[in-house]
């Protein structure tokens, strides 16, 4: 470094070695260089290296891209945010001090982000729901399940197959994430499966009857209702429990963010088991009947019951009453199910109609109305939307359950049609895949509706690829968050209300003030040694005590009536004070006829 020469002072002389040479390079420029020492003078190969790295830098500096430069994110449609919303951001303006008014605004940022990265998920989904299109002088309708399974790959033709059983009729339930398959006989066969590889997990006969199967939150554990109680095997058939207190169970449905396992008897009575704790936490009587045909919306976790006057009631756990009736047919109904998504009803009665009912408004005016030539006895809706009923040994699938073929439209065609080789008995869609599973008298069919199926599935809700560590931790996981059963409702968000009083509420409160009663003293003196205080004594100090607390109870009461009094004569001040008007008092109209009238008898004084 070079010295700076301080005020009054010469500046000193340059040295040598800070005085730059310039050089010559190759392609003729001159570079500034400082002189070298003499035993390096002479040596050049260090120099020209140095050289050459220096051109190197040079040039891999140039190559390097701007990092300063972000790339741009695409632009996500309003569309794709709408749907992953989780709803209007809170308005700060009624939170109080400045500390939670940050700490809302920081909340609201990271639900904001939290919609964008969702919405922009979509991109990562490669799979995309398909659909039959029929060529030009053809229809869907026509396709026979052997000419899907010749068109289709292999791995999804191995999925079309059909079991020949000989204890039917037969009962059927897929797994949450749609890998395993339950089926239950009504001679007392039971078989579980994983159906897509086709290995038998377990085979057995429970000699009785078997009138319904249900899977459990995990696929090694499902309930089987016998003739006379509800059993809970494991996935090798091992009996874990009887649950005596289920007895003479029509049908079973599992609520699996709940653990709860519904199920409804030939008496009438609707059930709900909490698996996690191995206790009934609602057991009453319904009054519809033999209950046969029950399932829950799968978005407030209420159990729909079908009767057999055409009414559809809503139950709850913890109520006693029915939530909701909804009257859907003039006849008995004949089947009933939920969408997936817990928007739609669908029924069939003996009337040969299939109507859909709107869960969210409970209005008295089907959506769609499906006119049939035969009644259905089973109906069942996927998960894409698609509609698929049964008549007996035929079968039906709509592409859509409100747009296709509804509102009486007969010129409007199926989707799919299919013959069974006897009569259906249970029906169900397997969930993530194009597959829709029939029970019938003589055994099981898995028959190909392609388009039916969601494509995209959630590992973190729904696996069907997990393993067992997988399992244990996602049990583990759900049973963290299981919600109570007492926030089955029909609105699932009144929890995040206020519950505020009625005027109603209020009038009531205030006119039980006047007729309270004093409440009951129980006093227990001390016991006093012998001597100190007689029976006589304890009597009278007793009767001190209560007519003490009768006198506080009694100017308790007369201090709210005036409260009261005196606050409804406030607001009667206060509304002639913003009306602008000054209370007057009337004037009594006299008339010349008013001499006529008896006089007021005047109070006599008492003798003495």
């Amino acid at each position: 470094m070079t010295k700076t020469a301080p005020k009054g002072r010469k500046k000193p002389t340059g040295r040598y070695f800070d005085a730059a040479i310039t050089v010559k390079t190759e392609d003729g420029e001159a570079n500034p260089s400082k002189p070298k020492r003499r035993h390096q003078k002479s040596f050049t190969g260090d120099f020209l290296r140095m050289q050459s790295q220096d051109k190197n830098k040079a040039l891999h500096k140039n190559k390097r891209p701007n990092v300063t430069e972000k790339p741009k994110k695409q632009k996500i449609p309003q569309e794709v945010l709408d749907k992953y919303s989780r709803g209007d951001a809170v308005d700060s303006s009624g939170v109080k001090t400045r500390h939670f008014k940050e700490k809302q605004k920081r909340k609201e940022i990271y639900l904001d982000y939290a919609t964008e990265q969702a919405a922009r998920t979509e991109l990562l989904l490669q799979e995309t729901p398909g659909k039959l299109e029929a060529d030009e002088g053809e229809i869907t309708a026509e396709y026979r399940q052997s000419e899907i399974a010749a068109n289709v790959d292999l791995q999804s033709a191995a999925k079309h197959f059909s079991l020949k059983l000989d204890f039917g009729p037969y009962t059927m339930r897929y797994t949450k994430n749609g890998r395993h398959l339950l089926l239950g006989g009504r001679r007392g066969h039971v078989a579980a499966f994983d159906w897509i590889t086709k290995k038998l997990h377990c085979e057995f006969n429970v000699m009785e009857t078997v009138a319904d199967v249900q899977w459990l939150h995990v696929p090694t554990m499902y309930a089987v209702a016998q003739k006379e109680w509800v059993y809970f095997y494991d996935k090798k058939g091992t009996e874990l429990h009887c649950v005596k207190r289920l007895t003479r169970v029509n049908r079973m449905d599992f609520l699996p963010y709940h653990f709860l396992l519904a199920a409804g008897n030939s008496a009438g009575y609707a059930s709900w088991l909490d698996v996690s704790i191995g206790e009934l936490v609602g057991n009453f009587n319904t009054g519809l009947g033999d209950i046969r045909h029950m399932r829950h919306n799968p978005a407030n976790g209420v159990l729909c019951i079908g009767g057999g006057k055409g009414v559809v009631s809503m139950w709850s756990p913890k109520v006693r009453e029915p939530l909701a009736k909804l009257l859907c047919h003039p006849t008995a109904m004949t089947a009933l199910t939920v969408d997936p998504k817990g928007e739609h009803l669908v029924t069939a009665g003996l009337d040969r109609l299939v109507k859909v009912w709107d869960l969210r408004q409970l209005n008295d005016k089907p959506l769609a109305i499906f006119n049939l030539r035969l009644p259905a006895n089973e109906v069942e809706v996927s998960q894409r939307g698609m509609l698929a009923l049964s008549q007996g040994t035929y079968l039906e699938t709509y592409t859509d359950v409100l747009t296709s073929g509804g509102t009486g439209r007969r010129n409007k065609l199926p989707y799919l049609r299919q013959r069974c080789d006897a009569f259906v008995h249970g029906m169900r869609f397997c969930p993530y895949e194009d597959v829709l599973g029939i029970s019938t008298a003589n055994g099981f069919q898995s028959l190909l509706v392609p388009g039916c199926g969601e494509p995209n599935y959630d590992a973190l809700e729904d696996n069907p690829l997990e393993t067992s560590q997988q399992r244990r931790e996602h049990e583990v996981h759900a049973l963290l968050e299981k919600i109570p059963p007492e926030l089955i409702t029909l609105d699932p968000h009144e929890i995040t209300g206020v519950d505020a009083p009625t005027l109603q509420e209020k009038v009531d409160a205030k006119r039980q003030l006047f007729h309270l009663k004093p409440p009951r003293i129980n006093m227990n003196p001390r016991h006093k040694m012998k001597g100190r205080g007689g029976s006589a004594k304890a009597a009278r100090n007793k009767q001190i005590v209560k007519d003490l607390k009768r006198k506080e109870f009694i100017s308790e009461v007369r201090k709210a009536k005036k409260d009261i009094i005196a606050s409804h004569a406030g607001d009667g001040d206060n509304a002639q004070q913003t009306s602008g008007e000054k209370f007057i008092k009337p004037k009594v109209v006299r008339s010349v006829l008013d001499r006529f009238k008896p006089k007021p008898q005047k109070k006599q004084k008492p003798t003495k």
